[in-house]
């Protein structure tokens, strides 16, 4: 299995790869600039060389870029939605230093305009950066459903999808949070096989690229979002077992957002989650 985790870009590609390999992981999320910002360090050629290097020689799955959090598609504010466009069509031609890899942005909080209302604002502003030409695929994360966002139901995820012509290419795809869907009220506890058929109907498993493995501090369809580390929320270490196990989930990556204060702490989840998969547990 491909598994890996969340970690900090401060040191460039390289460094992201040499935490990755202390870990355990071989593959690994982290965000392309300030999550609450909207500045980019400048790529260094070589740092990327370096990386692509090691990539290669440890077999890395792919690795999910983020989008900061302040990336509002779909915001009431026309400068909001604007600087939403600048930051996702400049991380994606920066993507293209570490071609082939994932992308992944929360499709955004309508801010009382209407969930219709904010599907078309995420899916025009898809339209306008996506291009065939570009090698990364773009990917729509599950979310819980709080508040005004948008993404809380497979059916407004498909109906964002619907509405971008590229997404015919296979360059539009979904990422699925455990703790978001379950937040959601998505019972991957006590029926995962349900879910995934909703899933399957609603979207199709064709789309669905990346996990983000994570446990929840909430009860089912609470709307919260508060992220656990494995086996001490509502969501439990068996029932995430069960998901990297699935065989219709297996073969994906997945990536650890647990609320880890340090390496070790992943490098324990990510070593129990191999064992389990490979049936040692």
């Amino acid at each position: 299995m491909h598994i890996g985790c969340h970690l900090s870009a401060a040191e460039g590609f390289r460094g992201l790869a040499r935490d990755a390999v202390a870990v355990g992981a071989d593959v690994f999320q982290f965000f392309t600039r300030n999550p609450r910002g909207g500045a980019a360090k400048p790529i260094d050629p070589q740092d990327v060389a370096d990386f692509l290097r090691t990539s290669r020689e440890r077999s890395f799955g792919p690795i999910l870029a983020h989008a900061p959090y302040t990336l509002n598609p779909c915001s009431a504010k026309p400068e909001v939605r604007r600087f939403a466009f600048e930051v996702f069509a400049d991380d994606l031609r920066r993507m293209e230093c570490i071609p082939g890899n994932l992308y992944n942005f929360h499709p955004g909080s309508h801010v009382g305009q209407g969930t219709e209302a904010g599907i078309e604002l995420v899916a025009e502003v898809l339209s306008g950066v996506l291009s065939e030409a570009k090698s990364t695929t773009v990917l729509l994360e599950t979310m819980s459903g709080k508040g005004s966002e948008v993404g809380g139901s497979f059916e407004e995820l498909r109906r964002i999808v619907d509405r971008v012509p590229q997404s015919q290419s296979g360059k539009l795809g979904v990422c699925l949070d455990t703790c978001h869907v379950w937040d959601a009220g998505y019972d991957i506890v006590g029926d995962l096989d349900g879910v995934l058929e909703r899933f399957d109907a609603a979207i199709g498993l064709s789309r669905l690229r990346a996990i983000h493995l994570n446990d929840s501090k909430n009860p089912l369809g609470s709307r919260k979002d508060r992220h656990a580390c494995i086996g001490e929320g509502c969501i439990g270490a068996d029932a995430l077992v069960r998901v990297v196990r699935h065989p219709a989930l297996r073969n994906l990556p997945f990536y650890l957002e647990t609320p880890q204060d340090s390496l070790d702490g992943w490098a324990a989840e990510i070593a129990f989650f191999r064992k389990a998969a490979d049936g040692q547990r």
